[in-house]
């Protein structure tokens, strides 16, 4: 995890309001570094203790997600929903490491519930990081939802569509083959399509469609910062 790390703990510093938070941020850096029993004992208190900073929650949840610490849960699932993007993947990250089987019934509720679509980007990359159960049915449903004209979370519907071809599960042919006819899921899902044996044509004009959702480009109105 040092290279997540690293970028956590630099964002983190940026946030930093006074000299005091200074403080503790290096004493939670202290504990994270030290990695002994003792330490994630105080790093798991940290997360359900009174009027701590949510950047010292996210800390403590991180290092001990990544550990496998099933304690940090609740707070990684939580921050997975977040409204900033960037706690949204630094949470995924961890619980992608967690090992924890309540991971995934939590990322297909985050990524099939309609009011929470605008932020279901990272739950819907962990459901094909995780390859479980839950993860196949979940995409499915998620980008058929999305399958309608004009909808502005085409970077959500692209995440499934990668997804689903990724896992390689042959139930996804239908919703694959309706991807097709989007423009901006075009090329993506016939890729995804060709991985699953099924070879499917690329409408003209739309084989570079999605080459902006590939590298990131471009906003959408009402999406996040960061692919919805």
């Amino acid at each position: 995890m040092e290279e997540e790390f690293h970028e956590l703990t630099d964002r983190v510093r940026a946030e930093l309001r006074s000299p005091q938070d200074l403080v503790a941020y290096e004493r939670l850096l202290g504990l994270a570094r030290k990695n002994t029993p003792a330490g994630r004992e105080e790093l798991a208190r940290m997360l359900v203790a009174v009027e701590r900073p949510l950047w010292a929650r996210e800390i403590a949840a991180f290092v001990l997600g990544c550990a496998g610490d099933k304690r940090a849960f609740e707070t990684l699932v939580l921050l997975l929903n977040y409204r900033e993007p960037v706690r949204c993947a630094t949470a995924a990250h961890a619980l992608g490491r967690l090992g924890d089987p309540r991971t995934a019934r939590a990322a297909a509720a985050l990524a099939t519930n309609p009011l929470r679509t605008a932020y279901a980007l990272h739950p819907v990359r962990l459901l094909a990081e995780l390859r479980a159960p839950q993860s196949v049915p979940a995409l499915i449903a998620t980008l058929e939802r999305l399958l309608t004209p004009h909808n502005p979370y085409w970077r959500v519907a692209l995440a499934c569509v990668e997804g689903l071809g990724a896992l390689g599960d042959r139930r996804a042919v239908p919703a694959l083959t309706a991807a097709v006819a989007h423009p901006r899921l075009a090329a993506a899902a016939a890729a995804s399509l060709a991985r699953l044996g099924v070879h499917e044509e690329v409408p003209a004009g739309d084989g570079t469609a999605s080459e902006g959702a590939a590298s990131g480009g471009g906003e959408v109105e009402g999406a996040s910062a960061d692919g919805t």
